[in-house]
């Protein structure tokens, strides 16, 4: 027995069968109620019905990608938490699953107990927070919008108060990860893995760099956005921030 209460309701969509039965297996074990769907249409279905505290995603499924499940749902207005589960980790693949709202990635082949620890962390970043207060917000377009940044992962662009803003694709990838997680402190190595890849093994002072590149043209638009925390990272926060 967990301190998991059985009201936490995870749904997982994938179209493999070995894979749902595992994971099903694990969050019965510890605690949780489980729905399953096979394939985006079915996993859309069963969100809306059963109305989850977490979704399971595959990317690759055999009908909609992942990543449109996801997108739908945002659009739909349910900001219900996901995780996604995906042999492509690419940083490219990473960006654009997070700035189409997705919340996290676990890479296949995974460990068990790793996917428990990041959906509990996950709900309870969620109970803390269930306004998304401080966080971005996608717009009816689809576009992420954060304090005057308007961010729009389709067409790789981006705007602050209204001016067009040019970014490298590095540049971009870096910014929408700190879009993403807007109000949150991310530290280097968070940065490392998901916006150079998860075996970067290039210059030590990369992502200094980069943010001040991404200083360079977003400052003189506005008030600072990206915050240091000395020994620990960066935070993107609005200029009415704490």
């Amino acid at each position: 027995m967990t301190d998991d209460a059985p009201a936490h309701r995870i749904l997982v969509i994938d179209d493999e069968p070995n894979i749902r039965d595992l994971v099903r297996a694990a969050l019965q074990f510890h605690g949780f109620a489980v729905d399953a769907a096979e394939d985006g249409e079915a996993g859309l279905a069963a969100a809306r019905r059963a109305r989850p505290d977490l979704i399971l995603l595959d990317v690759l499924l055999p009908d909609i990608s992942g990543f449109e499940v996801c997108r739908k749902l945002r659009e739909d207005g349910d900001d219900v938490p996901v995780i996604y589960l995906t042999a492509r980790d690419t940083p490219a693949d990473t960006v654009t699953g997070l700035t189409l709202g997705g919340d996290d990635y676990v890479t296949k082949p995974f460990s068990v107990e790793a996917l428990i620890a990041r959906i509990r962390a996950l709900l309870r970043r969620a109970r803390r927070d269930p306004a998304g207060a401080g966080a971005a917000v996608r717009d009816h377009s689809g576009q992420l919008r954060y304090a005057d940044l308007v961010l729009d992962d389709r067409q790789w662009s981006v705007e602050r108060a209204g001016v067009p803003v040019e970014l490298s694709p590095t540049e971009f990838r870096l910014l929408a990860y700190l879009v993403h997680n807007a109000g949150q402190v991310v530290t280097r190595h968070q940065l490392l893995e998901n916006v150079w890849g998860w075996d970067y093994a290039g210059q030590s002072q990369i992502v200094e760099t980069y943010v001040s590149y991404l200083r360079r043209k977003l400052d003189p638009l506005g008030p600072p956005l990206i915050r240091t925390r000395r020994g620990v990272g960066y935070v993107l926060q609005s200029p009415d921030g704490a």
